[in-house]
């Protein structure tokens, strides 16, 4: 089971978090994207190798967002932080 650290609530189980999807991805405006934009950014994911930006919830505490910096091939929490965070650690 992974161990997320909140910023605000400290270390926690991975079951009081959701995966909220990935934190690289920048969303389209809403007046000036186009189809494939939005295209894009609803339907087509990388399947990155290694150390990756991603966001949870902490849905079972302070409901807030956090930024989880993981390695998507052993599990290994890198880093974590506030959504707007720059995370140490390598990666995206």
């Amino acid at each position: 089971m992974l161990e997320i650290k909140c910023p605000w609530c400290g270390a926690r189980t991975q079951t009081e978090f959701t995966y909220a999807g990935d934190a690289t991805l920048d969303r389209p405006d809403a007046e000036t994207g186009s189809e494939e934009d939005w295209y894009e950014y609803v339907y087509l994911r990388d399947n990155p190798r290694g150390a990756h930006d991603e966001l949870w919830q902490h849905s079972a505490g302070c409901r807030r967002y956090v930024k989880v910096r993981r390695d998507v091939t052993t599990h290994e929490i890198i880093a974590t932080g506030a959504p707007g965070a720059k995370l140490d650690g390598g990666g995206s």
